[in-house]
């Protein structure tokens, strides 16, 4: 297939996306229009600067300028417009549903109501569907180096909200941020209280951690996480990956962060991941702070640097839509559209 022809099939492929941070979808033009309606100053005044200063190396170094992003949002309307932004955006790629992760610690340590991100998310997700057809969910996630205690005080606030699933769109919990001295078995009081609810789970593992093999077998053994969020240290120990793949775990994986952490890994990453059996899908992670690489430019980063093939890459969009945490009749149309898709390139579409 001919470079256009790839770039046309990426655009047209139907997609899920599991993976990305609605915080770190804050573009840097929406960066300067709320720092202006927010009365919030910034270091640079042009988008171009800002996205300059987008400089990092690690983990640690990602956070400070994420959470300097989250400064900016302060009303209602302020997460409409970042949640509003980026559904737009992506159903302009032809992903048909997403799940968003959200840190509400991030907003309520700062004084804001959690209904206060809650309300404007979920407003900006109903015009969105209204407007362009997408799907969304929402999965809170936990702040790892913030207090055991505060992830159950955040939870308790969430209560009203988890309890109507239907009308928040919360549909699972996830843990997120800075690994370094935060296993997974930190937070285990409060992801027992979210399976009693009948709340999915995911966790990150990110790449390269400390101890990030107890971490992971913690987060599928200990924890019974679903799906896991990068992940890629699974490889280098097979127990792991029997245990993902008896499982049935999905990996959500992000090649502009694991390009990073990991230059010039890609192929490898994603080819062992294949090669092993275990089931991955491609996302974007923090699109506003990665060179705004969104669901079609991700997928064409992993298909350029591991060689997919059309077949695999509907296997993967495939995976997304299996391991997305909706009903059988949601799967079912979305999985034939794809196979609709697939026919059209006489692509033999898996089971």
């Amino acid at each position: 297939m001919s470079a256009v022809s790839m770039q046309e099939f990426l655009e047209k492929l139907p997609k899920a996306e599991l993976h990305v941070h609605l915080e770190g979808t804050l573009e840097a033009d929406l960066k300067i229009r709320l720092a202006e309606r927010n009365n919030h100053p910034l270091k640079s005044s042009t988008a171009e600067d800002i996205r300059q200063g987008y400089v990092y190396h690690d983990l640690p170094s990602f956070l400070a300028l994420y959470y300097e992003g989250v400064e900016l949002l302060q009303t209602e309307q302020d997460f409409h417009d970042l949640c509003y932004a980026y559904l737009a955006k992506v159903a302009q790629q032809n992903v048909l549903y997403t799940e968003m992760f959200f840190d509400p610690q991030l907003h309520i340590r700062r004084g804001l109501d959690f209904g206060t991100v809650i309300r404007g998310f979920n407003a900006a997700q109903e015009e969105a569907e209204r407007d362009f057809g997408i799907r969304s969910s929402l999965i809170m996630c936990f702040i790892r180096e913030m207090s055991a205690e505060s992830a159950e005080d955040t939870f308790t606030q969430a209560l009203p909200y988890l309890e109507q699933p239907d009308r928040s769109r919360i549909i699972g919990v996830g843990l997120d941020s800075d690994e370094k001295g935060n296993p997974p078995a930190k937070f285990a009081k409060t992801f027992a209280r979210a399976k009693a609810m009948g709340l999915h789970v995911t966790m990150h593992c990110d790449l390269d951690q400390e101890n990030t093999h107890e971490h992971i077998r913690q987060a599928l053994q200990d924890l019974g996480s679903e799906r896991l969020d990068h992940g890629l240290n699974v490889l280098e120990k097979p127990d792991l990956i029997a245990m993902a793949r008896d499982r049935g775990v999905t990996f959500t994986l992000c090649p502009s962060p694991n390009d990073v952490i990991r230059p010039g890994r890609s192929r490898q990453d994603i080819r062992d991941m294949l090669a092993a059996g275990l089931k991955i899908t491609i996302n974007s992670d923090d699109p506003g702070y990665m060179q705004s690489v969104y669901m079609t430019e991700s997928l064409a980063k992993a298909q350029n640097a591991a060689d997919l093939t059309p077949e695999e890459l509907v296997r993967i969009s495939r995976n997304a839509f299996e391991a997305a945490w909706i009903s059988d009749a949601e799967r079912e149309t979305y999985l034939a559209a794809l196979e609709g898709f697939a026919r059209t390139y006489r692509i033999a579409v898996p089971v």
